[in-house]
């Protein structure tokens, strides 16, 4: 199995950018997705999670009504749109895929329940 993310950068505050991950050697439409962050001297924290049916989301308070998860499984792709980007929003960000179901956002958080993870991609913003 392999996850690759990118479309990492440098981006001014307030601006955009669009994280993509590339799934293969599994049955992408069979997992749901997350996104995941860990800024320098911090732990990973979670940001995003699109179950496998379409529509079920999960995001993290801090993120909320600025990014946007979204998955295209004919193409075994995972997307965050990020709006509005903020200082602290600087991360190195992975995707990550989980087999199981979640009933509330308290799951999809938990790092540990995620089987595979992805190299991660750079995401720094200016002020």
């Amino acid at each position: 199995v392999q996850l690759q993310a990118y479309g990492g950068g440098l981006v001014q505050a307030g601006g955009s950018l669009r994280l993509s991950c590339a799934a293969s050697g599994l049955t992408f439409s069979s997992y749901a997705m997350g996104w995941f962050r860990q800024a320098p001297g911090k732990d990973r924290e979670f940001v995003a999670r699109i179950d496998r049916s379409v529509g079920v989301t999960y995001y993290a308070d801090s993120v909320e009504n600025r990014f946007t998860i979204s998955r295209d499984n004919a193409k075994n792709r995972v997307y965050l749109q990020m709006n509005s980007l903020k200082p602290e929003d600087t991360a190195v960000y992975y995707c990550a895929a989980d087999r199981g179901a979640v009933l509330a956002r308290g799951q999809a958080e938990r790092a540990t329940i995620y089987n595979y993870w992805g190299q991660g991609t750079q995401v720094t913003v200016s002020s």
